[in-house]
């Protein structure tokens, strides 16, 4: 089951470990968290102004997609095998 990022980034369900809403009033701890991985090399940007921030087991993406969005389509994928 794969969950789909925005542009053409697609990447499997079972990496993901959580989905940050980062599109209003970012937590200190949340900026800090993000800017840590960016200096390391693990961020991956996918948009110029982000809205959500998925943690997985090899990388940290900025997408422009909802956390409901993301929600949803993970739920929706459950069901489905590609």
């Amino acid at each position: 089951m794969f969950l789909h990022l925005g542009g053409d980034v697609v990447i499997p369900l079972r990496e993901v470990i959580s989905i940050i809403n980062i599109d209003h009033e970012e937590s200190p701890l949340n900026r800090e968290f993000v800017q840590t991985a960016q200096d390391e090399g693990f961020v991956i940007q996918l948009a110029s102004d982000p809205i959500s921030c998925i943690v997985t087991t090899k990388n940290i993406y900025l997408s422009p997609i909802s956390v409901y969005t993301l929600k949803k389509r993970a739920d929706e994928g459950r069901w489905y095998k590609l």
